[in-house]
């Protein structure tokens, strides 16, 4: 019973984690929006497979080596926020181009890659995933966890966030959201952009200030 009460507390706190806005947020809503839903959906499974790859690493105790070495957290937080700005500034130079709008069913597989791509990286490059799941698992995971149930919170937590983000990209690429963001598309290109610039801006201040 205890194991089962301290997954589902893991899970409720994550949930919350997941579902505050984000640049993994923006990125999802963005794509489904301008691109496709297939599109949405492979950068909402590429969000999903770099959480499964940070709750790993996390359970293997990633949390305790970046919080042992500042310098090399430091940077990781760095890195990530540069890598904002390179999406950020990708997003407004085409802010103007205009868009054709294809099926889901009719996408290249290059173009949906990419789009997991774009996803898994944007996830992979904020290292306070590693450490809120770190922190969390730290305070809510029960001492000697089997191995069986280390792999079914692992793929549980993948679920979880696949699922978030591809409610999100379902839900946008439908055609009332699509009118919209075609309508008004430099504008909201470059909202996101000013967006994503400032949390990189917040995670490259944080760093700095630490």
């Amino acid at each position: 019973m205890e194991i089962i009460v301290s997954l589902v507390s893991i899970l409720g706190v994550m949930s919350l984690g997941i579902m505050s806005p984000g640049p993994s947020f923006v990125l999802v809503a963005r794509t489904a929006v301008a691109s496709s839903r297939a599109d949405g959906l492979a950068t909402a499974i590429g969000m999903g497979v770099g959480a499964l790859f940070f709750a790993t690493l996390a359970l293997l105790s990633l949390q305790a080596v970046l919080l042992s070495v500042p310098t090399l957290y430091m940077a990781l937080k760095i890195l990530g926020g540069v890598y904002l700005f390179y999406l950020a500034v990708v997003i407004w130079r085409g802010a103007k181009q205009t868009i054709d709008i294809v099926n889901g069913s009719g996408d290249k597989p290059s173009e949906v890659y990419q789009s997991f791509k774009i996803g898994l990286i944007t996830q992979l490059s904020n290292p306070k995933t590693a450490i809120f799941y770190g922190s969390v698992f730290a305070a809510l995971i029960p001492e000697n966890l089997s191995i069986s149930l280390v792999l079914v919170l692992v793929l549980m937590l993948f679920i979880l966030e696949a699922d978030w983000y591809s409610i999100v990209a379902l839900v946008l690429s439908s055609s009332a959201p699509r009118r919209v963001y075609l309508n008004s598309k430099t504008v909201l290109d470059r909202l996101a952009s000013f967006i994503i610039v400032g949390l990189g801006l917040r995670l490259i201040f944080k760093a700095s200030s630490e």
